[in-house]
């Protein structure tokens, strides 16, 4: 028999992605100037790829929190320490995606390029602002999402 805590509650997802569509979208436009599009690239060109960009960090949080909900989820967000291993989790696996991605699209398909605006982590060799954006939007998605469950399954 399913009890309560074996489902997912809609209203979670619905307030994660109430975060994660506009904070996302918002960060790509306030980064542009730390890529070379925004002295090289039309404004049409510009908004394409940040909306572009948008779109890929939808399905990146959409595919971290998928699999780590079907790693770890069970009582999520009901069980705090759920709550808190999806969360780790899903910054993991999008952190992680989106490293390989820089690394991929910058230095092997040289699809774009940093300015000389972006800091890089130097071991990493990755641009801070995605390596921020991965860490800082999904923490504040999932405390807006869980605020409701924040007092329950404290166990």
């Amino acid at each position: 028999m399913q009890s309560a805590q074996d489902g997912i509650s809609l209203t979670v997802l619905r307030r994660y992605f109430s975060v994660i569509i506009p904070a996302n979208l918002i960060w790509e436009f306030a980064h542009m100037p730390l890529y070379t599009i925004w002295n090289e690239g039309t404004w049409g060109e510009i908004v394409f790829a940040a909306v572009h960009c948008t779109s890929g960090d939808i399905l990146i949080a959409m595919s971290a929190l998928m699999l780590a909900l079907m790693l770890t989820g069970r009582g999520w967000p009901f069980v705090a320490l759920t709550r808190r291993s999806v969360t780790v989790l899903t910054v993991v696996f999008g952190l992680g995606y989106t490293l390989f991605s820089e690394w991929l699209n910058i230095v092997i398909r040289a699809a774009w390029a940093y300015s000389d605006l972006m800091p890089i982590i130097p071991v990493l060799d990755a641009g801070l602002s995605p390596v921020l954006q991965w860490i800082v939007i999904p923490l504040i998605a999932f405390w807006w999402a869980s605020r409701p469950f924040s007092g329950h399954g404290n166990t």
